[in-house]
């Protein structure tokens, strides 16, 4: 089975160069030592510095893929390829470098190179403690079954948060009673996934691992929103047993998803949410900085109230965001609840302009550089909406496995606006499950593209 790590693998080798190119910088232009300004063949320095990095980080590229290490772990190990990355560098030194190279530089950008890390990684991990602690990035789950190997797992959870994983409880199955406390029985995993915020269920009990079980329990989890992971133990996945899945490190164990869709891979997660944040970083900038103030005056002329209309949707792994728009609507009590209708009253006459060019949607770009949302994806939802759908529409949550767009598959082929049939939302969902099952970077940009140009992105808008 494959592993989801060269794409990582690159990302952490660009990552180190950068480092490594402005310790060389700042040293040539700040150095307490000596003054390199006027050093000679400046730039065979930097070259021989990159390929020096380059090649102790193939012969040692250990990495924490996760960012779940505990810190000294980290510094353990960017300190062994630093040993290495010493006598590498001095070697190609002899070779690359003029006779008479000025070692003192050598030994001056190394040593801040170094430095400059350890600074890094600690900021980067007391980030991370602090996204833990305020549960941004906990998956909250539950394990199926209470046998040995069962809570081994939840005490190796409970012991070890970084990991990312917030331990519920336990569900029983097949039928066994338990003398240890349990959540519930997997029968009753809707209600049970509701009552706890459970969004990823972990099993042991190799008698799952079949493609008749796996079916069955994956059409259960479907139904709540839930992902599934099989946790890898006593070498069950042998290269005989295999089902063309990708294993997920997650540092003590491994897990073998089921059910994967493009998204689950860490490399394109990261290359989808570098294109959110350059994107919207440029909107915010180079439009939503001007167009804000004559927005909100507009806004303000036309009727009493807030400039931002912002409303809980139901986002990534079924959790609650506050998504924001420009208010198109006079203030009502029914907002939360009722779609805006053709002809609605409460739609004022800039909010009638806005709906019609999309104008409203445009804070969402706030939501995407956050984090809450991507600049495609299927569209988030008003909570009463995801109850309401979720019990009318099978597998309507699966559409949650991914983070909501301000744009998406569905919009541009006219599936938007006022759902007052249940087949306008189930061809919504229809085409959400496409683009889950199918995604590609390519995708994203032809949806945007057909968003601005399309005639279909703008069926059904006001």
């Amino acid at each position: 089975m494959k592993t989801d790590h060269s794409g990582v693998r690159f990302f952490y080798l660009l990552f180190d160069l950068l480092l490594l190119n402005i310790s060389v910088y700042m040293v040539f232009f700040n150095s307490p030592m000596y003054d390199y300004v006027d050093l000679p063949q400046r730039n065979l320095y930097i070259l021989h510095a990159n390929i020096s990095e380059l090649l102790a980080y193939i012969i040692y590229s250990k990495q924490n893929y996760y960012f779940t290490d505990s810190y000294t772990e980290r510094v353990k190990s960017f300190s062994i390829r630093f040993i290495i990355f010493l006598p590498t560098l001095f070697l190609l030194a002899e070779v690359f470098l003029p006779e008479g190279y000025h070692k003192g530089f050598l030994l001056e950008y190394t040593g801040f190179f170094f430095v400059l890390k350890v600074a890094v990684f600690y900021l980067i991990y007391k980030f991370q403690q602090f996204r833990y602690k305020k549960g941004y990035a906990h998956h909250r789950v539950a394990i199926l079954g209470v046998g040995n190997s069962d809570l081994i797992l939840g005490k190796l959870l409970n012991d070890n948060p970084s990991l990312g994983f917030k331990l519920a409880g336990y569900l029983s199955s097949k039928g066994l009673q338990s003398d240890f406390a349990t959540l519930g029985n997997l029968d009753d995993l809707p209600s049970l996934s509701e009552r706890y915020k459970l969004n990823m269920l972990f099993v042991t009990d190799p008698s799952y691992f079949t493609k008749e079980n796996t079916r069955v329990l994956l059409s259960k989890c479907n139904e709540t929103g839930m992902r599934v992971r099989y946790v890898l133990t006593k070498g069950y996945w042998s290269n005989n047993n295999r089902m063309g899945r990708t294993k997920e490190s997650a540092r003590y164990f491994e897990m073998f998803n089921p059910q994967e869709i493009p998204l689950d891979s860490l490399t394109l997660r990261t290359e989808k949410r570098i294109f959110d944040i350059l994107f919207s970083a440029a909107v915010i900038l180079f439009i939503f900085s001007w167009l804000f103030p004559i927005m909100s005056l507009l806004i303000k002329l036309n009727s009493r109230g807030p400039v931002f209309f912002k409303q809980q949707r139901t986002g990534i792994n079924n959790k609650t965001f506050w998504c924001y728009k420009f208010r198109t609507m006079t203030v009502n009590s029914e907002s939360d609840s009722k779609q805006a209708q053709v002809n609605d009253s409460r739609i004022t006459s800039i909010g009638h302009f806005m709906r019609k060019t999309n104008i409203d949607e445009l804070p969402q770009f706030i939501n995407v550089f956050l984090g809450n949302m991507s600049v495609v994806g299927p569209r988030p939802h008003m909570l009463k909406h995801t109850e309401q759908y979720s019990e009318l529409i099978r597998h309507y949550k699966v559409r949650h496995f991914v983070k909501p767009g301000i744009t998406g598959w569905a919009q541009v082929n006219g599936f938007r606006g006022l759902t007052d049939e249940l087949w306008k939302m189930e061809k919504r969902v229809e085409y959400d499950m496409e683009y889950l099952e199918k995604w590609n970077f390519i995708w994203d940009i032809k949806i945007i593209f057909m968003t601005l140009f399309g005639n279909k992105a703008y069926e059904n808008a006001g």
